[in-house]
């Protein structure tokens, strides 16, 4: 009973210099609330980049155009050889000569002078293909190239358009870890500024208490009696902004879904706010709880010399 009466006490301090020192309580809120923001940009910008990875990933593959001579069951023999020997391999999609053609004219059926040159070579000039897609790693696809390559399917296949897209591949693979890159680096100069600006308005509210520490010395009050208001304080600093910085993200994402929607079709931003609040969550209120207790903790302790 005597310890939850001394936490009781404990708090009821905290709530009380709080409270006193108001100005000092909102500025630490207030860049609390910014950094946390911020992080979480980070985290949700990371998320459209990776959504609009996919999307690019999703449309790159390697073709294998096989020979005229090649029968459909020779063609889906290899499909199947394929993905039997290559793990990566996510899906092989079989194009005949005819659903080429069929593609091609939905795409340009429109121009007058592609439907004239297709009207002048008469026969169907599209080779049967294979669309083969990974898991997007550029050395999976030349692995796929190579395979295809070989002596068992060189004779079938009239070519392998892996090289025309090899560029693009790695493109996409060093944009996602440059996007890593940033993120991270970000990520740590931002809790390193909240940190130390942090830091120093718990100093000022700190420095104007000195005259009750010095007399809680005094009555003889414990090390832990002292730090703990400060670090209450920190806490209730963390939890302040983390409320505050989920409801501004969730409005914001709430109005400006509309217009995320046209930059990248097919995401909803508040809908992948919602699917991930849990994560968001976990990050704001683990960085705002503890940047403002452990700021408070190492305030006191190096400031006051307790």
């Amino acid at each position: 009973m005597s310890k939850f009466n001394n936490f009781k006490r404990v708090f009821i301090f905290a709530l009380q210099d709080f409270n006193r020192n108001k100005g000092i309580a909102l500025a630490t809120v207030f860049v609390l609330l910014v950094a946390m923001s911020l992080v979480s940009g980070i985290f949700f910008f990371k998320g459209m980049m990776s959504y609009l990875i996919d999307e690019i990933q999703d449309k790159i593959d390697v073709t294998a155009y096989f020979k005229e001579t090649a029968s459909e069951t020779e063609i889906l023999a290899v499909k199947d050889a394929i993905l039997a020997s290559s793990p990566n391999v996510v899906n092989i999609g079989y194009v005949s000569k005819e659903q080429a053609l069929l593609n091609f004219n939905e795409k340009h059926g429109n121009n007058p002078t592609i439907a004239r040159a297709l009207e002048q070579i008469g026969d169907n000039p599209f080779l049967p293909a294979l669309n083969i897609t990974t898991n997007g790693q550029t050395s999976q696809y030349e692995e796929i190239s190579n395979t295809l390559q070989t002596a068992d399917y060189a004779k079938l296949i009239n070519k392998v358009d892996f090289s025309e897209k090899k560029d693009t591949i790695e493109k996409v693979n060093s944009i996602i870890s440059n996007i890593n890159r940033f993120g991270i680096i970000s990520a740590i100069i931002l809790i390193i500024v909240a940190v130390l600006v942090v830091f120093n308005t718990i100093k000022l509210a700190v420095e104007n208490s000195k005259a009750e520490i010095s007399t809680m010395r005094i009555v003889g009050a414990t090390n832990w009696f002292i730090r703990g208001p400060f670090v209450i304080q920190g806490v209730i600093y963390g939890v302040i902004a983390f409320i505050a910085c989920v409801l501004l993200m969730g409005i914001s994402l709430y109005i400006l879904q509309t217009k995320i929607a046209i930059v990248l079709p097919g995401f909803n931003a508040f809908i992948y706010f919602l699917k991930n609040l849990w994560l968001f969550a976990f990050i704001q209120l683990g960085f705002g709880i503890g940047v403002g207790a452990v700021s408070s903790l190492v305030v006191i302790k190096k400031y006051l010399d307790i």
